[in-house]
């Protein structure tokens, strides 16, 4: 019997679910989870999806399988879960948290430093017959990474505990673990390869392809987060910024912002006149100038608009900032399309 809910899948526990629960809450999606030790949820403004928390290799595998519809997890996960298939849609790769890069480190004391040296290892181990051992959790995006550089011939270790010390054991000569702050290597005696950088890796929203391309409700369901998703993405870096300036019209006014890189505004700045009360009528003319300015951006538009005459400049925090249809979704339907 065909399923007729819609479900998503959440990172089960660690700083990757409360990361998760609180964007999906600033995007106005916040998930109703009463009792932290059921394995179900739901979100009060997507009325009949239902949310699953899973682990994030498993998230990826649902997706991938069709049992999950949608899925947060990291890239590092979803380019390794995923590898060769075309089930598992990308809808959007940068949701802004959980940082990290998957790395190839060696032990301190062994003198290579970049890829080329790796290659010159393997080769040298060969040629005394044996392989150069990696010890990894991802051995299809590691493996695809060591043939493109052509390391050769190397053998892949499965670990399932902690891989930083399998070269101090004897149980390989290098690994491939997913770095943060890299503090855990330094403290085990490992460094990472100068150019050995597998990947870069973040929360990102996926999606099953086939349930997009035939179920009308699920595709719905993934405009209305890329809708929210991108609008809070772009007004959580950004300020509304309003400030009255004298000038002799919006036209004066308007050429004065152009000409500074930092007070355009998003197609150009909104500007009203200023109704003064009558006892603070003059011969000025005062207009309303309203602009939004990108949060790294905010000291330099303040100063740019002292200079073309503002005062009294007002500084609020964007929730949302919605375009007429999100890039994301457009990039979702071509891909669904074929034309991506």
């Amino acid at each position: 019997m065909a399923r007729t809910n819609i479900r998503i899948a959440l990172p089960s526990k660690g700083i990757l679910q409360s990361s998760s629960l609180d964007f999906l809450a600033a995007c106005g999606m916040k998930v109703y989870h009463p009792n932290p030790r059921q394995y179900e949820a739901t979100i009060p403004t997507l009325p009949g999806v239902k949310v699953m928390f899973q682990r994030p290799g498993d998230i990826v595998v649902g997706v991938r399988e069709g049992s999950m519809d949608f899925g947060i997890s990291g890239w590092d996960l979803i380019a390794e879960k995923s590898h060769g298939s075309s089930a598992v849609l990308p809808l959007h790769d940068a949701l802004g948290y959980g940082p990290c890069t998957l790395n190839l480190a060696v032990p301190e004391a062994v003198p290579v430093n970049t890829m080329a040296d790796l290659a010159a290892w393997a080769r040298e181990l060969g040629e005394n017959g044996r392989f150069l051992r990696i010890a990894t959790k991802f051995p299809n995006v590691t493996a695809t990474f060591l043939d493109q550089h052509g390391v050769a011939p190397y053998k892949l270790v499965g670990v399932e505990g902690t891989l930083e010390i399998a070269p101090a054991i004897g149980f390989a000569d290098l690994i491939a673990d997913l770095v943060s702050s890299g503090v855990t290597l330094r403290d085990n005696h490992l460094r990472p390869l100068s150019d050995g950088k597998i990947l870069d890796s973040q929360a990102c929203l996926i999606a099953n392809r086939e349930a997009l391309q035939t179920r009308p409700e699920v595709l719905a369901v993934a405009r209305y987060m890329l809708e929210y998703i991108e609008a809070h993405l772009r007004g959580s870096g950004s300020y509304q910024v309003t400030a009255n300036v004298r000038g002799d019209s919006p036209a004066a006014i308007s050429a004065k912002m152009f000409d500074k890189p930092h007070i355009r505004g998003l197609q150009g700045p909104t500007i009203s006149q200023v109704v003064a009360a009558p006892h603070l009528q003059s011969q000025e003319n005062w207009y309303a100038v309203n602009i939004i300015v990108r949060k790294n951006d905010l000291f330099q538009a303040i100063k740019e608009l002292r200079e073309v005459g503002g005062s009294g400049v007002i500084v609020t925090p964007c929730t949302y900032i919605f375009e007429e249809e999100p890039e994301r979704y457009q990039a979702m339907v071509a891909a669904l399309s074929g034309n991506q």
